[in-house]
């Protein structure tokens, strides 16, 4: 059985909403960030990434990781491809050439999109107000134009990332642009975008994925 070591309100996200899609029975192993704790090695912590169960685990400290009958790994998005591929089905790549865009697309979304997108949601609403840096969250948007407009146009062909339908590419791009939503200049620039993301925002495997997170202490 697949298991995934993590907490909805990480990176993990990204892979019990795939888990979800593809109807794969999981074992949720929850794991906090350290830093989130205020003593994660004190007595009666929660398991964290920096306690030693868990680095046996993952030495990197990080999550999420899986297990999938043996085989560990890490990065969420590549994760992803992994299950994607062993899987199957309408999310799963078609051919080789699939196999190399939804590559290609979650390469990009991690390296051109996410480092910007996340500063967006750190400054615009993730930290407390007086660690807001007004500057910085300026800065990302700035930076994020220019791919926004990049994925604008190659949505405003089909709809989709890749081939002519809901894809791993799809979901592994979605959940990084989601750290862009407190910037709506972004999408009123790229109405492909903000169609498309409320598209993929409304499949029932993101709300029951959404639902949980909620439900997580913050």
């Amino acid at each position: 059985m697949l298991t995934i070591y993590g907490v909805y309100r990480s990176r993990a996200s990204r892979n019990f909403w795939l888990a979800d899609e593809l109807g794969i029975a999981y074992r949720h192993v929850p794991v906090i960030q350290a830093y989130r704790l205020a003593d994660p090695a004190g007595a009666g912590a929660p398991l964290n990434t920096q306690s030693a169960e868990f680095r046996a685990v993952n030495p990197n400290g990080q999550i999420p990781v899986v297990d999938d009958d043996g085989l560990r790994l890490h990065q969420s998005l590549g994760i992803n491809l992994h299950l994607a591929r062993k899987h199957g089905g309408p999310l799963a790549p078609a051919d080789l050439t699939e196999d190399s865009q939804m590559t290609m697309w979650t390469l990009w979304a991690a390296t051109d999109v996410e480092p910007h997108a996340i500063q967006v949601l750190y400054h615009r609403v993730g930290k407390p107000p007086a660690e807001r840096d007004p500057a910085v969250a300026q800065a990302a948007v700035e930076a994020l134009r220019a791919p926004f407009a990049t994925l604008n146009a190659e949505l405003g062909k089909r709809g989709f990332v890749v081939g002519d339908r809901f894809t791993v590419a799809d979901l592994n791009v979605a959940e990084v642009v989601r750290y862009a939503m407190p910037a709506p200049e972004l999408f009123d620039a790229a109405p492909h975008v903000r169609t498309w993301l409320s598209a993929c925002h409304a499949r029932p495997a993101f709300a029951a994925m959404m639902a949980k997170r909620e439900a997580e202490p913050a």
